[in-house]
């Protein structure tokens, strides 16, 4: 088990920051409206819509993981936090010392470079204050939007899973970023801030 020291990042645009039970309501409504959106790519949609009481359910089990250390789902919002924007995390399905990262954008929100921002933000997290050396994202070949996100940070893409395997709805892509890599890249000086659980820098511009 590995405790997250980051529960709170703020970037040029956004606040990225582990969910809170009263953060269900806003992530209802914005994945409601993204449904047809989100569909074709993410597995979770195919059980979508659901209601207000299971998705409260859900941002418990987020923020029981991330303070348990057993996974790290952050929230996008805006810089004010009125709005949910969509939803990003250091995932640990993938082994010791890597972090997979996934992300979604609500519908109202897609082409403004919000994912791009998020995940930049997440990998200066992951290999600076986390302690990672690899991180990996996986998206689906025919998902042009998603796979700009690792191609404009400097990923390189390794292979593709067949959908036949794992019970994927599609063909996966798998992009990758070692630290090694990482050092020699522009996101490393990506201004940022970030913040514990009790709210204290642990990095800023």
């Amino acid at each position: 088990m590995e405790l997250a020291r980051t529960y709170r990042i703020q970037t040029e645009r956004l606040v990225l920051r582990c969910y809170q039970p009263g953060d269900a309501p806003g992530l209802h409504q914005a994945i409601t409206r993204s449904i047809d959106h989100l569909r074709p790519w993410l597995p979770w949609v195919q059980q979508e819509p659901k209601a207000l009481e299971a998705r409260i359910s859900l941002v418990r089990i987020f923020r029981g993981q991330f303070d348990l250390g057993l996974d790290y789902a952050f929230g996008i919002f805006d810089r004010e936090e009125k709005e949910i924007i969509g939803s990003t995390g250091l995932h640990t399905r993938i082994g010791k010392n890597a972090r997979e990262i996934g992300y979604w954008i609500s519908v109202d929100h897609i082409g403004k470079g919000y994912a791009t921002e998020a995940v930049g933000a997440l990998i200066r997290i992951a290999f600076d204050i986390e302690g990672l050396t690899r991180i990996e994202i996986r998206c689906a070949p025919d998902n042009i939007r998603s796979q700009h996100v690792p191609e404009k940070l400097g990923f390189r893409m390794e292979g593709i899973i067949k959908r036949s395997l794992n019970d994927n709805i599609v063909d996966t892509m798998i992009w990758s970023l070692e630290k090694k890599d990482y050092e020699q890249s522009p996101i490393r000086y990506k201004l940022l801030e970030a913040f514990d659980m009790m709210g204290r820098p642990i990095l800023l511009p």
